[in-house]
């Protein structure tokens, strides 16, 4: 089959997600025709991922996602009226993406939780079928034990995920855990997209900590915990575009532009991780063995952190605190189940995607029969 991707480029989650799915399709014989990735002015796209995209790579104008407040919360309101705002540029935006889902010639569309695409379907309904792909769907689910937190960020968040999806053949819910499908709200479970970098790796027993920072004012806590405790050597990555590769403040202190290789490289050998809740990477420490240290800091990783703490990744916290992290470290067990999930993937995607695609074809194909005169 040929498939076309469609990616929310903000962080590094979704774009992950789009290599590993690109892996593991490729290796069975199918083929992604296209990528095409959602920008704003806020972020840049990732160096590991034009470096290891096969397919050609096209680029449009995506909403923004909230800004941050002065106690770096998020923002939702100036984000929602930014948004309005662009509206203009938006619609060229969805126009141009109907342009390329109807060019490609592809057999499916795989939406990576953006926005655009469901729009897109909402006013064009292109001929080629789409599935959406995201850990947000399982927000959706009628099983989820939702935190409770303001209904009217909920409210929002889960809009969001109805939209980037709205007309899809499925919506797949990414997890830490199985669990049954939801047909109210077509949804089916799977496991976290993991890269053959991450899934062929052989975790070590290190003895510093990495971290990701969403936010570079974060930067201000580990240096307050560093003065305290300098023997303990730190590894965080930001995206602070006005910084070097690498910025070295002393032998235990260190912040890395974010690259992937060396990501991944590090948390493979370190002791134990903290981050800003996103689900990808608190996948990648899970299943390297990693204790996470998770501080949200919108409710959409309120969410996330949440799940993950009842999956056994780590512990919520509302900062970054590398002493109680340091703590929960000492008493902390390997998750072998989520492990066998995540190698389960590739099987459970693939005869998912086969069931999706054959069940719409014969659905066509009576339907044509009926319009057909005996």
């Amino acid at each position: 089959m040929r498939f076309l991707f469609i990616v929310q480029g903000e962080g590094r989650g979704h774009l992950t997600q789009a290599l590993a799915l690109e892996e593991m399709l490729t290796r069975n014989g199918h083929e992604i025709v296209e990528v095409l990735v959602g920008r704003n002015s806020t972020r840049r796209l990732p160096g590991f991922f034009n470096r290891n995209i096969q397919a050609p790579v096209k680029r449009f104008i995506s909403p923004y996602h909230p800004y941050m407040d002065e106690n770096d919360r998020a923002d939702v309101k100036k984000g929602i009226f930014t948004n309005l705002s662009l509206i203009p540029e938006y619609y060229r935006s969805i126009c141009y993406i109907n342009k390329r889902i109807e060019a490609s010639k592809a057999d499916v569309v795989i939406n990576f939780y953006e926005l655009l695409t469901g729009l897109t379907y909402t006013l064009f309904n292109p001929s080629i079928p789409y599935i959406a792909v995201g850990h947000q769907y399982l927000f959706l689910h009628n099983d989820f034990d939702a935190p409770q937190e303001s209904l009217y960020q909920q409210y929002i968040m889960k809009l969001y995920a109805k939209l980037s999806s709205h007309n899809s053949l499925k919506r797949l819910a990414l997890s830490y855990t199985n669990g049954r499908s939801d047909n109210s709200e077509n949804i089916e479970i799977i496991p976290p997209l993991l890269r053959g970098e991450v899934t062929s790796m052989i975790p070590e027993d290190g003895e510093y900590i990495q971290g990701y920072m969403l936010l570079n004012r974060y930067a201000n806590e580990i240096q307050d915990f560093h003065a305290m405790h300098p023997d303990i050597a730190l590894h965080f990555f930001w995206d602070n575009v006005e910084a070097d590769d690498v910025t070295q403040i002393d032998k235990n202190l260190t912040y890395h532009q974010i690259d992937d290789v060396k990501f991944l490289d590090l948390m493979a050998k370190c002791k134990a991780y903290a981050t800003t809740a996103g689900f990808e990477s608190i996948c990648e420490a899970m299943y390297l063995g990693k204790p996470v240290q998770m501080i949200p800091v919108h409710i959409e990783q309120q969410f996330n952190a949440a799940d993950a703490s009842r999956s056994g990744a780590g512990i919520v916290s509302d900062h970054f605190d590398i002493d109680e992290l340091m703590k929960f470290a000492e008493s902390y067990e390997v998750n072998q189940e989520f492990i066998y999930w995540v190698r389960s993937s590739e099987r459970r995607v693939l005869e998912l995607f086969e069931k999706l695609i054959n069940h719409r074809t014969a659905d066509e194909a009576d339907s044509i029969a009926n319009c057909i005169p005996a």
